[in-house]
């Protein structure tokens, strides 16, 4: 083959070199990556030995020393003891320095914690929003402030704070009220019945409430009774906190009080507008002269006693049963038979003269009426004979309830 691009001085004497047609790639020397490969295996050997014995030595300084003495004891006496040493020899620094490290860290996350614990709160926090303890203090159950009064919860409260828990307990009360106003008593029943602490919530708000009246009509009837027979029998109904019958009873006073929720001591779970627990008629027993006339027989309850308690809007059916359970008659030595004494709020009144016709027309007769107080007004009936009502006339009766006006409130 002759050369076409001959150039003087550029010619090469050696032969061309032969070309390759292999594409595969260059293998490298199996010697030295076998080399690797067993360097590799020694230093992952020598990593985990490391991982080990630094594991163990964090461990160890956690031991006492008694434990630290004895296991050398141990581990001299075995038959590999020689090389276990040697093992902690070589990293027994590192382990040590490693573990003082952990311990260090350990008391750096754990100090702030403690100390922040320890400090008292500060007094500015009073001043500021409520925190999560007095938050737990106010959602506390009614059931502990019904028992206690409340007054184990707020001595660990500043003044903000027992303000807007009465706030709070106010608000709650002004609620259950005018639901107990507006609704019927069957309704007022159910609703006690299927959660109980409706009834304790009301109760602690009506304590609140009473605290800012001039006088409580309760007060004033456990006056007034106690000069009473002994053995008068007395009738409370919607009785509240049984006041009347925790003061009269220690008396020799006998008093029945009932309300929507029982205590368990004083306290009989009655729906008071429908059917009281006790016995009396409304037919028989004429007062011997008024032809047509009945007074009921089997009657045992001397007075009747209903302090604010004229709630929801079937409250003439807590008349209709007043009349019922009381004896009519005068007994020597029992002047009380046969009264019933009502305490209504002042504003729920009309026409105070329309209220009283309409209880006499159930079988009663005005004795005294007091409305010299600015917040209620005080009634006094007895117990007279009546004519016997159709079903009709008892429905248009009872459907008169519109002459006392619910308990309604501002809203804030």
């Amino acid at each position: 083959m002759t050369n076409l691009f001959k150039v003087p001085g550029w010619s090469v004497s050696a032969a061309p070199v032969a070309e390759h047609s292999n594409p595969k790639k260059r293998k490298r020397p199996a010697g030295k990556d076998e080399d690797k490969v067993q360097t590799a295996e020694i230093n992952f050997e020598k990593l985990m030995a490391k991982l080990e014995t630094g594991a163990a030595g964090a461990q160890q300084s956690s031991r006492n020393k008694k434990k630290k003495g004895k296991e050398a004891q141990e581990e001299s006496k075995g038959n590999d003891g020689r090389r276990k040493p040697r093992v902690r020899d070589q990293h027994e620094h590192t382990t040590k320095a490693e573990a003082k490290q952990k311990e260090k860290k350990r008391d750096l996350t754990k100090k702030p914690p403690a100390t922040l614990s320890e400090q008292p709160k500060p007094k500015k926090r009073r001043k500021g929003g409520l925190s999560t303890d007095s938050q737990d203090i106010i959602d506390t159950t009614e059931q502990e402030a019904a028992e206690t009064g409340g007054s184990k919860h707020e001595r660990g409260l500043t003044a903000l704070q027992r303000g807007l828990k009465n706030s709070l307990e106010g608000a709650r009360f002004r609620w259950i009220n005018e639901q107990l106003y507006k609704s019927d008593s069957e309704h007022a029943h159910q609703m006690m019945r299927e959660n109980p602490a409706v009834y304790e919530e009301y109760h602690t708000g009506f304590r609140h409430q009473v605290q800012s009246w001039p006088t409580n009509p309760v007060s004033h009837y456990i006056s007034a009774l106690s000069s009473y027979p002994p053995k008068t029998v007395v009738a409370d109904l919607g009785c509240g906190d049984a006041a009347l019958a925790r003061a009269l009873t220690p008396k020799g006073m006998t008093v029945i009080s009932f309300d929507l929720v029982s205590d368990g001591i004083y306290i009989v779970e009655a729906d008071t507008c429908t059917r009281l627990p006790l016995p009396g008629s409304e037919v028989g027993g004429a007062d011997g002269g008024a032809a047509g006339k009945d007074e009921g027989e089997g009657s045992v309850v001397d007075v009747v006693v209903c302090a604010l308690s004229l709630m929801g809007t079937n409250w003439p059916g807590c008349i209709r049963e007043a009349w019922r359970v009381l004896r009519p008659r005068f007994v020597p030595g029992c002047a009380s038979l046969g009264e019933l004494k009502i305490a209504e709020v002042a504003s729920r009144f009309t026409d105070v003269d329309d209220f009283v016709s309409f209880v006499c027309s159930f079988g009663f007769r005005l004795k005294s009426k007091d409305d010299t107080n600015s917040h209620f007004t005080l009634f006094e009936f007895k117990k007279i004979a009546r004519k016997p009502k159709s079903q009709k006339e008892w429905s248009k009766l009872l459907s008169r309830g519109s002459i006392l006006k619910p308990c309604e409130y501002k809203r804030r």
